[in-house]
């Protein structure tokens, strides 16, 4: 009998992980990647001794991880090794319109003293919607997260219990679930948050997504010494250590068909890759848009307008030095103390929803008082010393809505980016050697998701996260793996996407 042949086309996590579930299983697996690195998303930046996580800063539920590299043929202590993963404690720092700052503790004791720091009765909410949370978790895990779906409808069958659908609240939306929990409108916020992590708006995403605060603490939130990118070099290993040709600089033009199926793809260069099955690890808009032929790529493409598309983000890599104290002309200046900031740090704009009828208006625009995040590694393998590698993201339109290309522009939404972190007490202008500017145009561009889309689709109505693009596509032969195919975006997400589609590969060949 013939070795199953299988092209992966696209090495981001998804497409990586897939690949090492399959080859460990015998098949060839060959992975084509358009870029001349791995990695996809989950990207990295250095410049003058800075090295900067230009995708996820955050790793949960990290069994995910070592599910897909135990799988692979490591041994567990091997995987350990590999990946010297911190946890971390707090998770985020916050720091509301008011001006409180507050600290989101690993632990649920000490999450639910500082909530009572923030208010009384906040502890006892908190608690409440752990409970709620945990049980979202155990509901919706193997049914949802864990199975491949084929539609909304599949919400019902995989329920088995009318318990479990009243758990999981599929009508109710996460900002109606803060608001009946928490008194505290600063905690609202807080948990709106967890929508943004989808690339969603609160009001109208559902309430499910109140399960990632389980999620985070049934696990922990960790950090990967030298920068989460270095997950995409361990996979990378791992597919060089079981035979898989990963190519890099390998633009995929096309997949093609015989009698109805995939079988292989079409290069750039003029090459054709024979194939028995064909993953695409490929923003599902480009794959059923540029790749797939006829009728199978206008079936596919209607699941993907179904949904609205996730926002998109704008991006400044900063070169901190503390010790720094000078404008860009290098004149010296009377700077104010930087604030003690966590390894994440949110800070809170005074209206939030003005970030989300930006976002996803009719007309949308950068948002004029948006919330700021930035991820500030403790880690002296990312900066020289006393220096630190700052990842600033603000949620921005995708390429398309607006125009990042204009010239100028750009750089007077950086400029404007760094105002507003002064304002709310921030100011780290005077300390910066260089930054480094990324658009959603740029985002397009280096991954081509549409738009510049971090996320695929978003989660915007009570079964979006259930109309996700299929992981066996309308082509047979075809499956889709990463974040904008089922179950969606996020490191542990994309990883449980692989196991899902190399099952179904190892079911239907």
């Amino acid at each position: 009998m013939s070795v199953c042949e299988v092209v992966v086309v696209g090495a981001g996590v998804g497409g990586l992980s897939v690949a090492v579930r399959l080859a460990a299983r015998g098949y060839q697996v060959t992975v084509c990647e358009q870029a001349d690195t791995v990695g996809g998303k989950l990207g990295r930046f250095e410049r003058d001794g800075f090295r900067f996580d230009t995708g996820p800063s955050l790793l949960t539920l990290p069994s995910v991880l070592f599910d897909t590299l135990t799988a692979s043929g490591l041994t567990e202590s091997a995987v350990r090794e590999l990946l010297p993963l911190r946890r971390l404690d707090p998770i985020a720092r916050y720091r509301f319109a008011d001006g409180t700052w507050w600290d989101h503790p690993a632990d649920e004791t000490s999450l639910l003293a500082a909530c009572e720091t923030l208010s009384i009765g906040s502890g006892q909410q908190m608690k409440s919607l752990l409970r709620r949370s945990e049980a979202m978790w155990n509901s919706s895990k193997g049914p949802f997260l864990e199975s491949p779906l084929s539609g909304a409808g599949t919400l019902v069958r995989q329920a088995v219990r009318v318990r479990d659908l009243r758990t999981i609240a599929p009508h109710r939306t996460l900002r109606s679930l803060g608001r009946s929990t928490f008194a505290d409108p600063r905690l609202v916020q807080f948990l709106d948050r967890y929508a943004t992590y989808s690339g969603s708006d609160p009001r109208q995403a559902p309430a499910v997504l109140a399960s990632i605060l389980w999620a985070e603490r049934s696990e922990g939130a960790w950090y990967l010494d030298g920068g989460l990118r270095g997950i995409a070099d361990v996979l990378l290993h791992r597919c060089v250590a079981l035979g898989i040709d990963v190519r890099l600089n390998t633009d995929v033009v096309a997949i093609t068909t015989r009698n109805g199926r995939a079988d292989g793809v079409d290069l750039l260069n003029g090459d054709h890759l024979r194939a028995d099955v064909v993953v695409a690890n490929a923003d599902a808009t480009h794959l059923y848009t540029d790749l797939v032929p006829g009728t199978p790529g206008k079936a596919g493409l209607r699941s993907v307008t179904r949904s609205e598309p996730s926002l998109s983000g704008f991006v400044l890599c900063l070169a901190v030095d503390r010790t720094r104290r000078s404008d860009h002309a290098g004149k010296a200046v009377n700077a104010p103390q930087l604030p003690p900031l966590g390894h994440h740090t949110v800070l809170f704009p005074s209206v939030y929803d003005g970030e989300f009828d930006a976002l996803f208006g009719d007309l949308r625009r950068p948002i004029e008082d948006p919330a700021i995040y930035l991820s500030i590694p403790t880690d002296r393998a990312v900066a020289p010393p006393g220096c630190e590698a700052w990842f600033v993201l603000v949620n921005a339109p995708g390429q398309g809505d607006v125009d990042w290309t204009r010239p100028g522009f750009a750089q007077s939404e950086a400029d404007r980016i760094l105002s507003i972190m002064a304002r709310r007490g921030v100011d780290v202008r005077p300390h910066v050697r260089f930054s480094e500017i990324r658009t959603p145009h740029d985002l397009e561009v280096r991954t081509r998701a549409h738009g510049g889309s971090i996320y695929g689709t978003s989660s915007n109505g009570p079964v979006a996260a259930f109309l996700r693009p299929k992981n066996q596509s309308p082509l047979p032969g075809l499956f889709l793996v990463g974040g904008s195919a089922h179950p969606g975006g996020g490191l542990p997400l994309v990883q449980l996407s692989a196991k899902i589609v190399a099952n179904l590969i190892g079911t239907v060949n």
